[in-house]
């Protein structure tokens, strides 16, 4: 059974949390002031004891110890509000009288310093006192002095007070609900501007969000807009795609229209070879532009696993040149993903290394390395290699992925179009072996 369900909103999800946090930090604040309140006035109490006391026995002092002379009453009940006891050998001074069932029994005792009495049952005395007991000598006459504090009264002021305190705190309570209702909403207004932009996006008023997002939401804002670019850049291919493949093919069905339609003309081997090179120009067109439809280019939410995949083609490849071997040189994890689409990586690496298969002599060594700023892949294969001059032109074709490139053309070709639709850059140079060396840089 689910004790606690999970919030259906933002709002619900703070409120759960804030509120409850709130108003047990509110009941912790309100105890620990209870119980600081309490000991401080024991303290404070204590303390004035202490120095009542001292001062007690600075008068039986000046006298010499008798205290039928002293003149304390007055002093003590209506200025300190004590009572006190002095006792000595002479005689027992206890003020109020009516104390004296709380006192006297502490005259006759052994401790010293603070004593609490509770429970007491006297008729115009309190039940729960705080005495401080000071024993000592004048000459050779032992005197003890007593003065203590009626606690009820403390306790009935603490009670009142602590009452307040939880009046104020339950005020403090109502003020921080709306202060967290007032900050949840505020704080969720730049979430209901991105809900009208999205609206206002469906409608067709915009085309792109421009929200002044706070920090934490700006990512989410330029995740939508890359993934609409995303969009627009495979819909603009899509239509030079289609654009492209309705001009080059529409010569060549023409032709062949006009020779099926020519019934002066026979067909001799002649005229059949000749349709059949431009149905043949046909299927190369379509089978071109087909590749082409299937690169995605950078999309969000999407990876590929390079050390994977890398080892699956490697794999691949040993089975199809088994003459020739094949080395992957990396430092990255297993579990390392990089933001390509799986496809696209295929399509990288594996024409990378099948033209290094079919060119190497006996080694194709893949590298796949990652740094801060970018993506790494480099193919090395030991093969003849390519002249300076011609270097240059290596992935260079036109407007159709036909396969008329001889050497490295159309492979690379494919690499080149892939990488710059994630921005990177393709480059070629000569191997330590003295083969083709390509490396690709796509930045993150």
């Amino acid at each position: 059974m689910t004790v606690f369900r999970k919030p259906t909103s933002v709002k619900g999800a703070l409120f759960a949390l804030l509120l409850p946090a709130g108003i047990g930090l509110m009941g912790l604040a309100w105890l620990v002031h209870g119980s600081l309140l309490d000991r401080m006035s024991r303290e404070f109490v204590e303390s004035r004891l202490v120095d009542e006391v001292a001062f007690l026995e600075h008068q039986i002092r000046e006298s010499d110890g008798r205290i039928d002379t002293l003149q304390t009453g007055d002093y003590f009940q209506e200025v300190f509000h004590h009572a006190f006891a002095i006792h000595s050998p002479s005689g027992t001074i206890i003020s109020p009288v009516s104390w004296t069932p709380l006192l006297s029994p502490l005259t006759r005792s052994d401790r010293e310093g603070s004593i609490r009495v509770e429970g007491a049952e006297s008729e115009g005395a309190p039940t729960d006192i705080l005495a401080y007991r000071k024993s000592f000598r004048v000459g050779d006459t032992p005197i003890t002095v007593i003065v203590s504090e009626d606690l009820g009264a403390l306790n009935r002021s603490q009670a009142e007070l602590h009452a307040w305190t939880a009046v104020v705190s339950v005020l403090l309570i109502l003020l921080l609900v709306a202060v967290i209702w007032f900050g949840i909403n505020f704080s969720m207004r730049p979430v209901v501007s991105l809900q009208a932009a999205l609206k206002r996006l469906q409608g067709g008023e915009i085309s792109r969000i421009d929200v002044q997002a706070p920090e934490e939401f700006r990512p989410l804002v330029q995740q939508l807009n890359q993934l609409l670019d995303s969009l627009d850049q495979r819909l603009e291919r899509s239509r030079d795609a289609l654009a492209n493949l309705s001009h080059s093919v529409k010569t060549p069905i023409a032709a062949v229209r006009q020779i099926l339609e020519d019934t002066s003309r026979p067909l001799d081997t002649r005229l059949r070879h000749q349709m059949a090179a431009r149905l043949g120009e046909i299927d190369k067109q379509l089978e071109a532009e087909m590749r082409r439809s299937r690169f995605a280019g950078p999309q969000v939410g999407k990876s590929a696993y390079p050390v994977k995949q890398a080892r699956d083609l490697l794999w691949m490849l040993g089975r199809l040149y088994t003459e020739k071997s094949f080395e992957l040189s990396t430092t990255l994890p297993e579990e390392s993903r990089w933001p390509i689409e799986e496809h696209d990586l295929n399509e990288i690496l594996g024409n990378l290394l099948d033209n290094a298969g079919k060119w190497s002599t006996r080694c194709v060594e893949l590298s796949l390395n990652q740094d801060y700023s970018s993506l790494q892949i480099a193919v090395t294969d030991d093969g003849p290699g390519v002249d300076e001059t011609e270097m240059a032109n290596l992935g260079q074709r036109g407007l159709r992925l036909d396969e008329q490139t001889p050497g490295h053309g159309l492979g690379l070709a494919i690499v080149r179009d892939i990488v710059g639709r994630y921005g990177g850059q393709t480059s070629f140079s000569t191997g330590s072996a003295g083969g083709l060396r390509v490396a690709v840089d796509i930045p993150v």
